[in-house]
């Protein structure tokens, strides 16, 4: 079942970024990020109570520690460096940067809690991340000098990194535990680190916007909200659980197939020959990855 929660987290997380893309071109990164985990918080934290999984759950110190340390780490720090990158080095180089997700994960999954892949996993991560570089084409923002090159891909690596630590860290306690109380409790911390943070004098103002946005943005803001920041986030989280740490985040990454398969149906974008080679190569890896 992990690897079907992988993919199904992937297929949503597609649908978030078309949503997320458009969203973003009026609502700064820290604000939207803002938004997106006040709005997902408050909906996990629903899920919670309906599911009889309230947030003053028996755990461990240690559980609850592993929990906050992987929402700061996965959620706020990520993601801030994640946007901070996009911001210097453009879409196209960015993506490629995110190709070294199922790497990093492998490596803190083996060097953590000693995971190993199997053949058809190894075969897998090369296929899917040979369908990101594929599929990536690099344009960098005009002007761009060596320094702000070299900072974003530093930055758009150490986010990278981040993200992995922080869902690799967080797998022990979800063997413990339900996914939407574990999903729950880490976009909590998230918000507190956040709500945080945007009290910072050049990030306060941008924030107020998200709660009077007007309604054009709201109707990408929304829907691209629970896509990614709920119901991809559950599934993620899901996949980590049920399957080996190394092996969803190889599915995880065939989101590019799905974004690239949207954004020619919605955004009207052309399927190239490129986007075709990146969409085969991509089922080739989920199908060595499933039957490996």
């Amino acid at each position: 079942m992990g690897e079907i929660f992988a993919l199904l987290s992937a297929v949503f997380w597609a649908g978030a970024v078309i949503f997320l893309k458009r969203t973003g071109e009026t609502l700064p990164p820290l604000a939207l990020n803002l938004f997106r985990v006040v709005v997902s918080a408050a909906l996990l934290l629903v899920t919670m109570f309906v599911l009889d999984q309230p947030p003053w759950r028996a755990a461990s110190v240690r559980d609850y520690l592993l929990i906050a340390a992987s929402g700061i780490i996965a959620i706020a720090v990520a993601d801030t460096l994640f946007h901070a990158s996009l911001n210097r080095i453009g879409a196209g180089l960015t993506g490629i940067v995110d190709s070294l997700y199922p790497p990093f994960t492998v490596v803190f999954a083996f060097v953590i809690l000693g995971e190993r892949l199997t053949p058809g996993d190894v075969v897998g991560l090369v296929l899917v991340v040979s369908a990101v570089l594929v599929a990536s084409r690099v344009v960098l923002p005009a002007g761009t000098s060596r320094r702000t090159l070299a900072v974003g891909i530093l930055l758009g690596v150490a986010g990278m990194a981040a993200l992995s630590l922080g869902i690799v860290i967080v797998k022990p306690v979800l063997r413990d535990h339900p996914v939407v109380w574990v999903t729950g409790m880490r976009q909590l911390v998230a918000l507190a680190v956040l709500s945080v943070m945007a009290l910072h004098p050049r990030e306060r103002a941008s924030c107020r916007q998200i709660f009077r946005l007007p309604r054009r943005t709201l109707r990408f803001a929304l829907p691209g909200t629970l896509l990614g920041s709920y119901l991809a986030l559950v599934f993620w989280i899901a996949g980590m659980k049920y399957t080996n740490a190394g092996t969803a985040a190889i599915l995880n990454q065939t989101a590019i197939i799905y974004i690239i398969l949207l954004a020619s149906v919605v955004l009207n974008e052309p399927f190239t020959r490129r986007k075709a080679a990146a969409c085969t190569l991509a089922v080739a890896g989920v199908a060595a990855v499933i039957l490996g």
